[in-house]
């Protein structure tokens, strides 16, 4: 699943591919991926690409007249741009952004089909995608530390809980827990303030 790295560069190469033009179509081509009733796909046409953000492990794509395009990838669930003169895709393709000078495909492998489309039509929406997580790489060692021993824990299970920490799954805190060095089952309260500035190095390092 991707997760606060792996999208941190989805979000780098989106904004440097479609930041500024003109959604022409959103298709949908399977009635799975879209989790929300309205506003309905054709709202987006001829809209322009005025944002993108993470929201804990899903990419928000903010459009014009606050529309917005909220994706969760889950496990198996990819972004891959296309040049305007390649086809389609195959079955794995289930949404497209088409642009003039491309198409972003969304797919996804297997049989389980778990990313999700929300379209919302306003940023008070928004909040309901919100686990209420720290921003890691944003925070300071003090509210890092707060946050981490708020609750009795393992590390690994505080790590990855997305109400304490957002965007952290289990690929990123083991990535983590590696760098410090630091067991999975240590527990956070019983933690040294040296050890958890130690962790919360490895946060911002990875």
């Amino acid at each position: 699943m991707p997760e606060l790295p792996d999208i941190t560069l989805y979000l780098e190469q989106l904004t440097s591919r479609i930041l500024g033009h003109e959604l022409l179509r959103l298709v949908i081509r399977s009635p799975f991926i879209l989790r929300s009733v309205e506003p309905p796909p054709s709202a987006y046409e001829g809209k322009r690409v005025t944002g993108l953000q993470r929201l804990g492990k899903r990419i928000v794509l903010r459009c014009e007249d606050e529309l917005f395009i909220v994706i969760h990838l889950m496990i198996a669930g990819r972004l891959r741009w296309k040049p305007p003169e390649a086809k389609a895709g195959g079955k794995l393709v289930l949404a497209a952004f088409e642009f003039s000078h491309g198409s972003l495909q969304l797919t996804e492998a297997g049989s389980k089909r778990r990313a999700s489309i929300h379209l919302v039509a306003a940023s008070e929406q928004l909040r309901e995608f919100e686990r209420g997580g720290l921003e890691v790489l944003d925070a300071g060692l003090e509210d890092f530390a707060g946050r981490l021993r708020s609750e009795n824990h393992t590390l690994k299970r505080a790590l990855t809980d997305p109400r304490l920490f957002s965007g952290i799954g289990n690929a990123y805190s083991d990535e983590i827990l590696h760098r410090a060095r630091m067991s999975p089952l240590a527990l956070t309260r019983k933690l040294s303030d040296e050890q958890v500035a130690t962790l919360f190095t490895a946060t911002q390092a990875n």
